[in-house]
């Protein structure tokens, strides 16, 4: 019974969280289980570009650490942000977000070749936190009941919550540039005087993920919750 209810649940994740956060947490199982080291996995660019180790372009994103505070708190903020970002300003777009995707990590690891990180799947969680934030800008955050504040600030909350426990803020800060150009150019740029817009989708994947109709039974996460937990409830001004 538990197990038909939770496969259940996990189905009704949509396809492309359900598949980032299984990959994430498959890869990470394998390093506990010594099945694989982190050695095979962290973004080396010779060891990609001179000797073909094309995966780490990809396993560089799926890693978090090792099971503990840093591991469960990134899975939650990106199975969280990925999910409503797929079911909000994403639904019925899958292919448009399987491009942000695309273009993001693009970035990162473009990005990552004149900086000093070896994975870079923190970064990509503050990009999707980064993206959703400037979408609901009137959302209400409430974090460890420390700090109220407009969700448009929860990633430079987060940053300044990395530096507390004595992270590197470069993760963050990476993370916070590549959001910030995907929504300029997506959500910006296009609005503006002579502005046009620059990303578009190909149709190759358009043509793999986007579904005539949607299902009738979908059940999203409401985007006016965004934390789910107590650090994270908020509400919409006005609301």
């Amino acid at each position: 019974m538990a197990y038909q209810t939770f496969r259940q649940e996990y189905l009704q994740v949509p396809p492309v969280t359900r598949a980032y956060t299984t990959a994430c947490v498959l890869t990470t199982a394998a390093v506990q289980l010594e099945l694989i080291t982190p050695f095979q996995l962290y973004f080396n660019p010779e060891l990609i570009f001179k000797h073909f180790q094309i995966w780490r372009l990809i396993t560089n994103y799926l890693f978090f650490g090792p099971v503990g505070f840093n591991f469960l708190f990134n899975m939650i903020f990106l199975y969280r942000y990925c999910r409503m970002l797929e079911e909000g300003s994403f639904r019925g777009r899958t292919a448009d977000f399987v491009f942000m995707f695309l273009f993001g990590g693009l970035l990162m690891t473009l990005f990552g070749l004149f900086v000093n990180l070896v994975f870079l799947g923190q970064a990509f969680t503050i990009m999707l936190v980064y993206v959703w934030s400037r979408r609901n800008p009137y959302v209400r955050m409430n974090f460890f009941g420390l700090l109220v504040f407009q969700a448009p600030f929860l990633p430079w909350v987060l940053m300044g919550f990395s530096l507390l426990l004595g992270n590197s803020i470069i993760v963050d800060l990476l993370g916070i540039a590549v959001g910030h150009i995907y929504f300029f150019l997506e959500d910006v740029f296009p609005n503006q005087p002579g502005g046009g817009r620059l990303l578009r989708t190909p149709s190759v994947l358009k043509a793999i993920f986007d579904t005539p109709e949607d299902d009738p039974n979908y059940n999203p996460l409401p985007e006016e919750r965004p934390g789910g937990f107590a650090w994270g409830e908020g509400q919409r001004l006005g609301g």
